[in-house]
């Protein structure tokens, strides 16, 4: 396992944040790229990317028929249709309006993809809940009328099937969901990190010492590795539904996608912040800024396992 980075916010920045107005670190993650992996198991990136195989530049999924497009603004939830799935999905435009989970779990379901991760069985039978509607906590209010009340957990199926939802309710490239999701947990919704001695950092019944390290307790959970403290609303569901753990990860990654982290550019940043920018929210998942060191660092591992197409070599599987 690497050595973590020490938690990022640090008591400078955790000052600036509440001199700006900006609300509790919000969904801020504070973790050395990949270090959520079981990386004895996982094989190591091999130098710098070449440029990953997804197109950065957001489109509409092509195969998707004009029939079966839904309409409305982000966050509607139109009824399922019967057009075709889609062969695949890949990142729909910010203002697009996005398949309901019920559109999307047919649009999945009508391609079974066995199960190659065995251990998660049970919290891929697992579903999630409501966060409510006063989630976000940054500067947009589109936010919570828009993201959050679609947040629900309510998916089942295979590990790879679950990702396949969750990139198609929040129109992400799913490739790029395939290899995230390598990068913080190997595609094991068990997996713990963010370790911490603080214990009121600690999830309710994951006090100091309850999952094996004395004085200490996990922040971070799932395929995912959504972090606790900045994500309550999403207890237990995080920890115990691989499903709520995608689809809350991925409703964060489309309020950034969508411009409604304003706030990114009331702190430090490597750029000003804007709607669009698929990779910069990747990096900002990580980081917890735009376009830092930190988050172009992990941007480099994803786009690297995006190439490798890390999910379908023979070391990952573990069904």
């Amino acid at each position: 396992m690497a050595t973590r980075r020490p938690g990022w916010p640090g008591l400078a920045i955790v000052v600036v944040l509440v001199l700006t107005g900006v609300s509790a670190a919000l969904f801020l993650r504070g973790k050395s790229a990949g270090s959520a992996a079981p990386l004895a198991a996982a094989p190591p990136a091999t130098g710098e990317p070449t440029g990953a195989t997804l197109d950065p530049t957001p489109t509409a999924p092509p195969s998707v028929p004009a029939s079966a497009a839904p309409s409305g603004p982000p966050g509607a939830s139109p009824s399922p249709t019967r057009a075709a799935p889609p062969v695949r999905f890949t990142t729909r435009p910010p203002g697009a309006a996005l398949p309901s989970g019920a559109q999307c779990a047919a649009w999945v379901r009508a391609k079974h993809l066995p199960e190659n991760k065995g251990a998660n069985k049970r919290a891929n039978q697992t579903t999630g809940h409501s966060i409510g509607g006063s989630f976000f906590t940054g500067d947009d209010p589109r936010a919570n009328s828009r993201i959050a009340p679609r947040v629900d957990g309510q998916f089942t199926g295979t590990t790879r099937e679950i990702l396949r939802w969750a990139a198609c309710k929040w129109g992400v490239d799913e490739d790029l969901v395939m290899a995230q999701a390598a990068i913080e947990s190997w595609w094991l919704q068990g997996n713990l990190g963010d370790w911490t001695s603080d214990a009121s950092r600690c999830a309710p019944g994951r006090g100091l010492g309850v999952d094996g390290r004395p004085g200490q307790c996990p922040e971070s959970f799932g395929i995912l590795q959504n972090r606790y403290p900045y994500e309550k609303a999403g207890w237990p569901g995080i920890a115990s539904s691989t499903a709520m753990n995608a689809d809350l990860g991925y409703a964060i990654w489309r309020t950034c996608f969508e411009g409604y982290e304003g706030w990114l550019n009331q702190v430090e940043r490597g750029r000003d912040y804007a709607a669009g920018d698929l990779w910069g929210c990747v990096g900002r998942w990580f980081s917890g800024r735009w376009h830092v060191p930190e988050g172009e660092t992990y941007v480099g591992r994803v786009r690297d396992y995006v190439n490798q197409r890390i999910w379908e070599t023979a070391n990952f599987q573990q069904p």
